[in-house]
């Protein structure tokens, strides 16, 4: 699964920078300027990492952070970005909930260092999946749309494991049978496919009598739209 990690700098220059080097070693890279931007980035992208900066506009790198935590994304590794040298000042960007403290200034490839090294300690904790908001955690069998957990029954989960471990691609019922129901006779019909869809479906679509994200096609099977 592909890393996403959220720059969050005003200094344009500096973020485009950060996000040059994290795309030449791999990284899928989202950027804000400010941290109310940032808020709505993270809810909508569930990134693995946030590279922070401490003196933002509208909302602090610190606020930022705290407010990651408080949310309870533990599994979200944070590096913080500061002029602020001081070990009293590094103790306490640690203490609110980052990973790692970088003093400004620093050269790029010191910090992919210091990504590498954070992902190395936290990484496994990241396995997941999203897209436009929707996020599904194989590990810890979690789903969020947005900022609320979903509840979903064991069949209903495995069924989006399934669609977004596969984007894009039109899977058959019949696969999807063998998915659910690896053990089962004849007697499990399509048609219990289509009735699991269509729960999920009310849980996932912001209109389930129009799906986006979920869609049928006729003849073939379902696919997860993400283009």
């Amino acid at each position: 699964m592909e890393q996403t990690i959220l720059v969050v700098e005003d200094d344009k220059m500096i973020r485009e920078l950060i996000s040059t080097y994290l795309k030449k070693f791999g990284y899928h890279v989202l950027e804000a300027a400010d941290g109310e931007t940032a808020k709505k980035v993270f809810l909508t992208s569930h990134p693995c990492m946030v590279v922070l900066d401490l003196m933002l506009p509208k909302l602090s790198g610190e606020e930022f952070c705290t407010w990651i935590r408080e949310q309870e994304r533990n599994e979200v590794s944070i590096i913080m970005l500061s002029a602020k040298a001081r070990t009293e000042d590094k103790i306490h960007g640690l203490k609110i909930g980052a990973d790692d403290y970088l003093t400004k200034p620093f050269h790029p490839e010191e910090l992919m260092a210091h990504v590498e090294a954070v992902l190395r300690r936290t990484g496994q904790y990241c396995q997941k999946i999203a897209h436009k908001g929707l996020c599904i955690k194989p590990r810890k069998g979690e789903v969020l749309l947005f900022d609320k957990k979903l509840e979903l029954t064991k069949h209903e989960f495995n069924l989006l494991y399934t669609f977004m471990e596969n984007p894009n691609v039109v899977i058959s019922r019949e696969r999807l049978m063998e998915q659910l129901y690896p053990y089962a006779d004849k007697l499990v019909l399509d048609r219990t496919i289509d009735a699991h869809i269509k729960k999920l479906r009310k849980k996932i679509e912001s209109n389930p009598a129009f799906p986006e994200r979920i869609i049928t096609v006729r003849g073939m099977g379902y696919k997860f739209v993400t283009e």
